[in-house]
């Protein structure tokens, strides 16, 4: 089945003009770099633009709720710590992934929330790509919306940085593709009818009509790794914050849209 998967893909990236180039790709220069926003077509922008019309802040709603709500134990919100999240929250989302001490790595929005409630509210943390963390997410990350990225500058990051922009450059799986070669050769491209774009993660959650949910940049970033055929990561691995790292470090200055609409 895997050959088959192989045999079909070949012809598909060829037919849209993706070329299995023999050598690196280049990044494509910081004032060029566009938002995937500006390749959808004029139904989607508008879907995102009204928010009694983008599906997706009704999970930014549902995470209000989740805000405000006393968990497990401690009985603690996330109100309770932090207060009003239009204050408090604002520009949060915009600087993740971040360094974590205790832990000594970066972790993504998603682990935070997490980690927050295993500390603080004295809660189970909530299940990857469930309803209720990527409904939470959204609504911290909303805060941030229109905001310029600007990734954590740790010095502890540096390491991971570079192990993500490593990930992103590398050859890979039985179609030997890295992110590179369709988010820096070939952005300008169709791919089974979907714009090639530059991997700019500036509004996740984003709300995919293909999926008909919210979702996070990792389900993305699993979707794009089967796509190569090559070894996928569970949700929450380091090799898969790490490349959510230099995406964000790719995005600097750009706004943040969450929650995003794509196809």
């Amino acid at each position: 089945m895997k050959l088959a998967a192989t045999i079909f893909l070949i012809p598909l990236l060829l037919a849209a003009g993706i070329v299995l180039r023999p050598l690196i790709a280049t990044e494509i220069p910081q004032g060029e770099r566009r938002s995937g926003y500006t390749f959808m077509g004029p139904e989607t922008k508008a879907m995102q633009d009204d928010d009694t019309a983008n599906p997706g802040m009704l999970g930014a709603l549902d995470g209000e709720a989740l805000w405000n709500r006393k968990a497990s134990a401690a009985g603690k919100a996330c109100a309770d710590c932090h207060g009003d999240a239009r204050a408090s929250m604002k520009g949060v989302a915009a600087r993740y992934p971040t360094y974590d001490k205790p832990l000594g790595r970066p972790v993504n929005l998603e682990q935070r929330i997490n980690l927050c409630r295993a500390r603080h509210q004295e809660a189970d943390p909530f299940p990857y790509e469930k309803h209720d963390l990527l409904a939470l997410t959204t609504y911290v990350a909303e805060q941030s919306r229109g905001m310029a990225i600007a990734p954590d500058a740790a010095p502890e990051l540096e390491p991971f940085l570079a192990k993500g922009r490593d990930f992103f450059m590398h050859r890979q799986g039985q179609l030997n593709l890295g992110c590179t070669n369709c988010h820096d050769d070939n952005w300008d491209k169709h791919l089974a009818g979907s714009p090639v774009t530059q991997a700019i993660p500036n509004g996740y959650p984003i709300y995919r009509l293909e999926w008909q949910s919210l979702g996070s940049l990792q389900r993305r970033l699993r979707n794009c790794i089967n796509g190569m055929r090559a070894q996928n990561f569970d949700f929450g691995a380091p090799e898969l914050v790490e490349l959510e790292l230099y995406l964000m470090s790719r995005a600097r200055g750009m706004p943040m849209e969450t929650p995003a609409v794509r196809p």
